[in-house]
């Protein structure tokens, strides 16, 4: 009998299985097609302190090995959120869950984990550096080790609980972000986010999304994933949340060998909203195919020898 369980940050759950924020909603739009308790937990939609309605349309564009998004972060705020979302989510989902918080400055982060702090089914915070800045010129918080750095500890200050730091693709050294981050009291990292790109409509000559550039992923960007989630598990001491183009009990093993303990399925959940149930119930068969008896042995295997 294999093992699929593996444990993030203390946490154990039943196998590595994550959806990723943005396309799980809340979680209990899903519990209407299936019992989402199978899931190990979910991330679910990113929140902010205030209310926002999001980016205009279009916001999303198909691709040959993917899709391009540029949503906005549309979230009803974090006080409807714990009002009125966190109690359907709780009538349908029986396990810890993870808090997705986004932020325009250091105090809208901490504001927002603060609030969620108290809610007894949040389980780990995951803090998504890939915002804005607003107080640094419209540069993303991830795009430097100083600034990942200052919303991770102002984050820490206002939880014990476990906290994920969402690392953005979009830079020339992500493991200099990363160590940095644990360097200032983060628990796990979380990686990556979707890769910068665009589409142009051949009839209008224009961007196809409105935004013009939006958040590329999908199976394209596996390789890029695989290869910075390698590079990070070398360089920090905390686990890693490996995501980006998985679709497969076959691309969770591969992503698991590079180093993550647990993973997430993004882009594959708009296309076939089973997914992750599928690959939960695959991944046993895969394992024994590759003579895998317990998940937690392979976390990195790739770098022995």
């Amino acid at each position: 009998m294999v093992s699929t369980k593996v444990t993030l940050c203390g946490i154990e759950m039943d196998n590595p299985l994550i959806p990723a924020s943005g396309t799980f909603g809340f979680g209990y739009e899903f519990a209407e097609i299936y019992d989402i308790n199978c899931l190990g937990t979910f991330s679910f939609k990113g929140t902010t302190k205030d209310p926002r309605f999001g980016n205009p349309t279009p916001r999303i564009a198909e691709c040959d090995a993917g899709m391009i998004n540029a949503v906005g972060l549309q979230n009803p705020g974090v006080d409807r959120v714990l009002s009125e979302e966190l109690p359907k989510l709780k009538k349908c989902f029986h396990k810890p869950v993870m808090a997705n918080v986004s932020g325009f400055s250091v105090e809208d982060y901490a504001y927002t984990v603060e609030k969620l702090d108290a809610e007894d089914q949040i389980g780990w915070f995951e803090v998504n550096v890939s915002c804005p800045n607003v107080h640094g010129g419209g540069m993303s918080f991830g795009t430097s080790p100083e600034a990942a750095a200052e919303v991770t500890r102002a984050c820490r200050k206002v939880t014990k609980k476990p906290l994920l730091i969402k690392l953005s693709p979009n830079v020339t050294d992500i493991v200099s972000i990363a160590k940095a981050c644990e360097d200032a009291g983060a628990d796990g990292i979380s990686m990556i986010n979707t890769m910068l790109g665009m589409r142009i409509d051949l009839k209008t000559k224009r961007p196809v999304i409105a935004n013009k550039m939006g958040g590329f992923s999908g199976p394209a960007i596996k390789p890029v994933a695989l290869r910075m989630v390698y590079q990070v598990y070398d360089a920090v001491k905390i686990p890693i949340v490996g995501m980006g183009g998985i679709s497969t009990a076959e691309d969770v093993i591969e992503m698991m060998l590079a180093g993550a303990t647990a993973v997430q399925v993004g882009a594959a959940n708009l296309v076939d909203p089973y997914v992750c149930k599928d690959i939960i119930e695959k991944l046993p068969e895969v394992m024994q195919k590759y003579g895998i008896n317990d998940l937690k042995d392979i976390i990195g295997g790739a770098h022995n020898g």
